[in-house]
């Protein structure tokens, strides 16, 4: 069993609009966890939002540590874990989901890798209680999840490397609970129907780069509708990142991160359209082109 390991996970987007709660794709930017055998337990975190990370028992990822040891029924071994941020915190990236896989697989890493790799997944979804930011920061790539009554099914989405992400994180955060809470019980017969239609389309819009299929498909009545409400000025960095040449702009996660798709060479001209749309508020946000990381989880052993 290997005294250290360092377990390197990659931001999310989910959802891309229609794909409520089942599309995520893994992004270009990570989190990097150091798990260092030792006599006491000891949490460190490094990074521009350190602050907002507990060093207590209830980290999130010490928490997915925890509880890999309970699924395997041992005693949880004292461990030092350096957390490295590189992905913002409640943006709508999927920050916890790579708390929750870097807990895991740092686990079972550390205890001589006892669970498959579709074991930890399963835990990884139980923990985080929907798998659409999960999948993918374990799988990479772009990737649809489907349950049936026994088993989880993973759907690799083909992503045109000529479709580019860009994201403009605002700063402020937006809880998922909050997120989640305006969403409506129920939902009109016709808003279903539109969003089925609207996720067909995006799978083949991705896959192929078709500008008008995205367009179309870069749309969505189920969530985005409640939830854009919760962000001030969606309306100004939607018109300004569509008017910039962005096939559409959807809310990644839970919000309240903001993301379009575009041509190359739009992206950084939509990337840069949408924060000086934000300024036009008084929201300072910060831009980033992306590409969707081909590689989730990465395990490293030793120091």
């Amino acid at each position: 069993m290997p005294d250290s390991v360092t377990v390197t996970v990659p931001a999310t987007t989910a959802n891309l609009g229609a794909g409520f709660d089942c599309i995520g794709a893994a992004l270009t930017l990570y989190n990097r966890f150091h798990f260092q055998a030792a006599d006491t337990t000891k949490i460190n975190v490094v990074g521009t939002e350190a602050a907002g990370v507990s060093v207590g028992e209830d980290n999130l990822l010490y928490q997915a540590f925890v509880r890999f040891y309970e699924q395997i029924q041992q005693k949880t071994p004292p461990v030092h874990v350096e957390i490295e941020l590189g992905v913002p915190l409640s943006r709508g990236l999927g920050s916890s989901a790579t708390a929750i896989i870097g807990g895991f697989v740092g686990a079972n890493e550390m205890a001589g890798k006892p669970l498959s790799d579709a074991e930890v997944l399963d835990l990884a979804i139980a923990l985080e209680g929907h798998p659409d930011n999960v999948v993918p920061a374990f799988l990479g790539n772009c990737q649809l999840s489907v349950k049936t009554d026994s088993q989880w099914h993973f759907c690799p989405i083909p992503w045109a490397e000529n479709v580019v992400p860009a994201i403009a994180i605002p700063d402020f955060e937006l809880s998922t609970e909050a997120a989640r809470a305006v969403l409506p019980s129920q939902i009109d017969r016709g808003d279903a129907i539109f969003n089925i239609s609207r996720l067909g389309l995006l799978l083949r819009g991705l896959e192929t780069a078709n500008p008008d299929w995205l367009t179309a498909a870069l749309d969505d009545k189920i969530h985005q509708p409640y939830r854009q409400k919760l962000i001030q000025g969606y309306e100004a960095v939607q018109t300004a990142a569509k008017a910039a040449g962005a096939y559409g702009l959807v809310i990644s996660g839970a919000g309240p991160t903001l993301l379009a798709l575009s041509a190359p060479e739009q992206a950084e001209t939509v990337a840069q359209a949408m924060t000086k749309a934000w300024g036009t508020v008084d929201v300072v946000a910060q831009a980033q082109v992306l590409a969707i990381a081909p590689q989730g989880v990465e395990v490293r052993l030793g120091c």
